[in-house]
């Protein structure tokens, strides 16, 4: 059915207008993506590779980690590569087959990004408020499997949210004040609106945001409480520091997609939206695995002793 629809929108040709026509600054916007898209790719295979490759880190959290960083590959990877070629070619042609695709696959890494903070703040929640059920709860078989269902999801997900776009009526030209087929802003192109992409939007804040957010809000809470009865301090640290990194990449996605979303709803500025939606699906990813691999130990130690044999 997806891909009938995709077919039945051939006739239609978007034209992709990142930030700025002029040449020079064109050049000088390949040149920054680019370097985030190497450095978002080098440090997010590095933290997969270690993890792979030390046995010691074969565990659920470490298993998340993982995921987290294939997550961050695949944000990155569906948007910069074309990019990339708009600015260096000139041709900012986008068939609507490509751009429905970009939005699957976007979608999807987001749907995954989102789930997985939900299991990745649970763990933690087991972790600290019940250590001793941690490996009967979490087993890395059972964590295996709940990574397989996410991706399924995800998948599945992304499908829904993209029909209603297909059924949009678009003029045969559409010129999108975006880098890449962002969803939002393709509905915004489109005349007519549809009350189902409404419903799916609504649908959307709610299951993969608004819930997955509260859910991890009352494990913090519940967390904090256990933190706040251990009565050495260098025992409350150490414990923060387990989930700390968790919090934080949680925070910067949560503050950096909320205001991404509002801002192409409320039309604030293509600029503005433009400089947003770079922070969410470009400059997150690559700053993610710098917070987990210096603030944890394990990792670090790993990756020295991967070094060190090679």
């Amino acid at each position: 059915m997806l891909s009938n629809l995709v077919a039945n929108r051939t006739n239609i040709e978007f034209h992709i207008l990142p930030f700025s026509q002029n040449t020079d600054d064109k050049l000088l916007i390949a040149g920054i993506f680019s370097t985030i898209y190497l450095m978002g790719i080098i440090l997010n295979s590095v933290v997969i590779a270690v993890i792979c490759l030390d046995v010691h880190l074969h565990t659920p959290m470490y298993l998340f980690f993982c995921n987290l960083s294939a997550i961050d590959i695949c944000y990155t990877t569906v948007v910069i590569p074309k990019l990339l070629h708009i600015l260096l070619s000139g041709n900012d042609l986008v068939s609507s087959t490509q751009c429905f695709t970009q939005m699957y696959f976007f979608f999807m890494a987001a749907s995954a990004e989102v789930i997985l903070f939900f299991v990745m703040g649970y763990d933690r929640y087991v972790a600290i408020c019940h250590p001793l059920h941690y490996h009967r709860i979490l087993s890395v078989r059972i964590s295996t499997l709940i990574m397989a269902i996410m991706w399924v999801c995800a998948s599945i997900n992304a499908s829904f949210f993209i029909i209603p776009l297909l059924n949009l009526t678009f003029d045969r030209v559409v010129s999108l004040h975006q880098f890449f087929c962002d969803a939002i802003t393709v509905f915004n192109a489109s005349y007519g609106g549809s009350n189902k992409f409404y419903i799916m939007i609504c649908t959307e804040c709610v299951l993969f945001g608004l819930c997955p957010f509260i859910c991890n809000l009352v494990s913090y809470i519940k967390i904090f409480c256990v933190i706040g009865r251990i009565k050495s301090r260098e025992g409350r640290r150490k414990t923060f520091s387990t989930c700390s990194s968790h919090l934080i990449v949680m925070m910067i996605y949560y503050s950096t997609g909320g205001s991404h979303f509002m801002s192409s709803f409320h039309h604030t500025g293509a600029l503005l939206n433009q400089v947003l939606s770079m922070f969410y699906s470009t400059v997150v990813p690559m700053i993610n695995p710098l917070v987990y691999s210096l603030r944890n130990n394990e990792i670090k130690k790993a990756l020295q002793k991967l070094l060190k044999v090679k």
